[in-house]
């Protein structure tokens, strides 16, 4: 606990204070490992962030399919950081690799969290009769999904360690003003550290800039000089800086390829609010908020008056550095943020998976009260009896809070629809997993060879050397073919490979179990530029929103375009359609900055115009595509079709 408050305030801690804390953070940490091990498993969107790190480690550079350059993963940060983790095991499996990291980051920021709200209470408890005890931190490890999306292959591990980490600098920092103890230099290297994290969250993930940016602002407004400023501003905005660059001239984007294909921009309010609900109903979180709330309040009656207050700050310290860097605004800071980020995904309108998004809000809110302090009263402070009072409303809040804990941890959470897909698009991902492979804990892309089709198409690709176009058919054991143009004589040699594309949504289970010679699109656009830039339906699943018809696969790739070739749902006079459409000049220049060769002027190309390739948008209708882009319609195959039933001679 000392060296943990060494380069800030230094208070006499009571033994029980000590002991407290550290049985708190380890049962905490035990308690949430444990029950993330229980529920380990790989989103199939986790084994997309593979995909990537496979064509890293084959030298084909970040993309999903080789040739093409699509950022299908959100976060930068943990795209590398899992890619450097590859690295760094040699031979042992990426789903292994990223299972580890994952749990490990998880329960790190629940230890950081935790130890940050520790020092939070420490002026507080200096020389008190007190202990120290997990509460926010039960109410979220309690939440299904928290342990859900520990282990999933996703970022959600990695954002708890920044924002816990996050929150420890900020508490740090808040109290430097008024500390015992300050080492010469040693406050202004903590800021540039600060400094550099409250910037990184955008690499974390973009949405998170609104947490590391205010953090920033906060910096500079306490600043005490333009010097300094700069300083700030440099360490924050330099790697985040520099990455945009690399994204505008490598990808030609803004943003991530993700954001494009879901349209991160757009709002749908009542999606999000039944999101919203579906996240809250089952675990009736209301309940642990309201519970919160009185426990906090009781926490602020027993402490008294903060003994910050009481110090003051160095002279010529400036009226909004004192406004803002104390432990009150930051406290302000992490709640603020908390709801920002619920709005945001509310406006989004959430996500398809249950609880995922409104996780990093509920950490966020829950970040003051992680632990509280329930002390005995002091006799200067307060009268004993009162005391006692609010120390026994503070024990009798805490222990309904563990008892909900209890309660939730073991919710059946979405009961009988939590595999279905039903009108309001929202799953249980991990169940809904574990039940279509029969696996417990689906972990490897060799578990997701048992989903509906994967193993048809693998073997469809081996029994197919001169190429094809796949695409899902109606019977899960097969899947229809629109065969490659045959290649020139002199090129069909025995050990011949045509190309070989499969067109399906599930990205993550098909882009591992296949070679990385294989191209794997979507109709949603993740790793597909041409459906990331059609148009967001109104209507449709959220995260599923654009739906690219397969008639443009066909068009776009060498394979043959007219009957018998293509099966029967796929129309002739669209796929020409299509093809025409492909001739659009502004659609051929977006696609270009993705496939032309990577050179100088490649990347001095994109990086003009990525704001442009970012806001551009095609229809998924060929015909209408045309129109848009003033190009002649192709003659139509059968011109005396009319679409009306034949009638009799």
């Amino acid at each position: 606990m000392d060296r943990f408050l060494r380069h800030g305030p230094t208070f006499p801690y009571t033994a029980s204070v000590r002991l407290s804390l550290w049985l708190s953070v380890l049962t905490v940490a035990v308690l949430f490992g444990w029950g993330a091990w229980q529920r380990r498993w790989i989103a199939d969107d986790g084994l997309i962030v593979l995909r990537t790190i496979r064509n890293l480690l084959a030298g084909n550079g970040p993309v999903f399919n080789a040739g093409e350059r699509v950022e299908a993963n959100t976060s930068t940060a943990w795209s590398y950081l899992v890619y450097l983790a590859s690295l760094v095991a040699g031979s042992a499996r990426l789903e292994y690799v990223v299972l580890v990291l994952a749990l490990v980051l998880s329960v790190a920021g629940m230890v950081l969290v935790m130890l940050g709200t520790a020092r939070l209470y420490a002026p507080s408890l200096a020389g008190r009769r007190a202990v120290l005890l997990p509460a926010g931190a039960l109410v979220y490890i309690a939440v299904p999904p928290a342990r859900d999306f520990a282990t999933s292959g996703l970022e959600n591990g990695l954002v708890l360690a920044y924002l816990g980490l996050l929150w420890w600098m900020m508490v740090r920092w808040s109290q430097a003003l008024r500390g015992r103890t300050r080492t010469p230099g040693g406050g202004r290297s903590f800021d540039t550290a600060l400094a550099f994290v409250a910037g990184f969250s955008v690499l974390v993930r973009p949405e998170l800039a609104l947490v590391g940016g205010a953090a920033l602002v906060m910096m500079l407004v306490a600043a005490p000089d333009w010097r300094r400023r700069v300083v700030l501003i440099v360490a924050g905005g330099l790697l985040p800086v520099a990455y945009q660059i690399f994204r505008m001239g490598y990808y030609g984007l803004l943003v991530p390829g993700t954001a494009v294909a879901k349209d991160a921009s757009g709002a749908k309010w009542n999606q999000g609010l039944a999101y919203l609900a579906n996240f809250n109903q089952p675990y009736l979180l209301w309940a642990p908020a309201v519970l919160l709330i009185g426990l906090a309040l009781m926490v602020m009656l027993l402490r008294g008056r903060p003994a910050w207050v009481n110090r003051r700050a160095p002279e010529g310290t400036g009226r909004w550095a004192r406004i803002v860097q104390n432990p009150t605004a930051v406290v302000v800071f992490m709640l603020v943020s908390g709801l920002l980020q619920a709005v945001y995904w509310v406006r989004q309108g959430g996500d398809f998976m249950h609880g995922r998004v409104l996780l990093t809000p509920l950490f966020c809110l829950l970040a003051p009260v992680s632990l509280v302090p329930l002390m005995l009263p002091d006799k200067s402070r307060m009268a004993r009896g009162a005391g006692y009072l609010y120390t026994g409303a503070a024990a009798l809040l805490w222990v309904a809070v563990a008892g909900w804990a209890l309660w939730a941890a073991n919710s059946p959470g979405m009961g009988p629809d939590a595999t279905r897909v039903t009108y309001s698009g929202i799953v249980d991902e991990r169940r809904f997993y574990a039940q279509a492979t029969g696996h417990a804990h689906p972990l490897t892309a060799a578990d997701y060879l048992d989903y509906p089709r994967m193993r048809a198409v693998l073997t469809a690709i081996d029994n197919t050397p001169d190429g094809a176009l796949w695409l899902p058919a109606g019977n899960y054991d097969m899947w229809d073919v629109v065969p490659a143009i045959p290649p020139p004589p002199e090129l069909r040699t025995p050990d011949y490979r045509g190309p070989q594309t499969v067109f399906f949504t599930n990205l993550g289970m098909m882009g591992m179990n296949v070679g990385l010679d294989v191209r794997v699109i979507d109709q949603i656009g993740l790793a597909n530029p041409l459906a990331a830039h059609t148009e967001r339906l109104t209507d449709g699943r959220i995260g599923h929103d654009k739906n690219l018809f397969p008639d443009w696969a066909v068009a776009e790739g060498p394979f043959l375009k007219e009957r018998p070739y293509i099966p029967q749902y796929l129309d002739e006079d669209w796929i020409r359609q299509a093809e025409a459409a492909l001739k659009c000049p502004q659609t051929q220049e977006m696609l270009e900055a993705r496939r032309a060769p990577m050179g100088p002027r490649r990347f001095l190309s994109n990086l003009l115009n990525a704001a442009e390739f970012t806001s551009y948008r095609i229809d998924r209708v060929p015909l209408y595509e045309l129109r848009r882009c003033g190009l002649p319609v192709p003659e139509p195959v059968n011109p005396t079709y009319t679409g009306l039933p034949a009638t009799g001679p």
